[in-house]
C-alpha cells in the first residue's frame, strides 16, 4: 500500500507542474482570467495533495489501514475537484458539456476535508 501511495503522490505532482505549465503558457491565450484563475486553484490543490499523499506513504505514525482510507480519499478527492475544475474551465474549448461537473467540484472538496480530518482522527487516537 504504501509504494501505491508513493507511486500515486508523484504521479499526481508530475501532473500537476504538467497542468500548471500547460495554463500558464497554452491556456493563457484562451481563458478568461477568471477561469485561468479556476485552472490554477484546481492545479494547486492537486500539488497540496500529491504533497500530502507523499507524507503520508511516508509515515509510520498511522496504520496501513488507515494509509489506505486516505489513499481513497485524496485520490477520489483530487479527481473530484481538481478533474471538475479542469473540465469546467476548459469546456469551451473542449467542448464538454461541463454543466453536470458543477456540483462534483464541492464534493471532491468534502472528500478532501475529510481526508485532513480523518488523518487528524488517526493521529489523536494513537497512543
Amino acid at each position: 500500500m504504501e509504494k501505491k501511495i508513493l507511486l500515486a503522490a508523484c504521479i499526481l505532482g508530475f501532473l500537476a507542474i504538467i497542468f500548471g505549465a500547460f495554463g500558464a503558457h497554452a491556456l493563457k491565450k484562451t481563458l478568461t482570467p477568471e477561469q485561468l484563475n479556476s485552472f490554477e486553484t484546481g492545479v494547486k490543490y492537486q500539488m497540496y495533495h500529491a504533497l500530502f499523499l507523499l507524507f503520508i506513504g511516508m509515515t509510520q505514525v498511522i496504520s496501513l489501514k488507515e494509509k489506505a482510507v486516505l489513499f481513497y480519499l485524496v485520490l477520489v478527492g483530487v479527481l473530484f475537484f481538481s478533474g471538475s475544475i479542469y473540465i469546467l474551465t476548459t469546456s469551451a474549448i473542449t467542448g464538454i458539456k461541463s454543466k453536470i461537473f458543477g456540483p462534483i467540484t464541492p464534493l471532491g472538496g468534502l472528500f478532501l476535508i475529510f481526508s485532513w480530518g480523518y488523518l487528524f482522527y488517526a493521529i489523536l487516537t494513537k497512543k
